[in-house]
């Protein structure tokens, strides 16, 4: 999930690249919400393995294409176990061209092909990630107290 702007479709049709905070957990481990912002752009194709910016049911969700059947996508946030959304490629908004971290620091999105294809393990992964994160944010409060 997305926190909104207003104006923002029309910035990014106007082929403006705007820079969006996050929200939620459903892109871990590669976007983190409320601590990394994307760089969102309309691009003319949209593919497998894209993170998309789209409407769905109310709101807007920040997710990964995982399946094109004909002009239907199927979302999921890297964070999630299952694929539930589905959106018409004429609904997305634009597409992440970087994902800029808390130090300025940009990196360009990759297609995640092999997160995509460890969906069997995924669960397991995104507890270690929960773990980790929770005993880093830990340690790094500790220090700086």
């Amino acid at each position: 999930m997305l926190k909104m702007e207003e104006g923002l479709l029309e910035r990014l049709r106007e082929g403006k690249v705007v820079m969006l905070p996050t929200m939620g957990a459903s892109m871990r481990p590669f976007i983190q919400g409320e601590r990394d912002k994307v760089l969102v752009r309309q691009q003319e194709e949209v593919g497998i393995g894209d993170i998309v910016l789209a409407p769905y049911r109310g709101i807007m969700i920040l997710h990964r294409v995982y399946a094109v059947e004909g002009s239907r996508l199927i979302l999921m946030g890297d964070g999630n176990l299952s694929c539930n959304e589905v959106v018409d490629k004429s609904e997305v908004w634009g597409t992440a061209v970087e994902i800029v971290k808390p130090n300025g620091r940009c990196r360009k999105p990759g297609k995640a092909w092999l997160w995509r294809h460890t969906l069997l393990l995924r669960r397991y992964l995104l507890k270690l990630d929960r773990k980790w994160n929770q005993l880093f944010c830990k340690q790094q409060k500790s220090n700086t107290i």
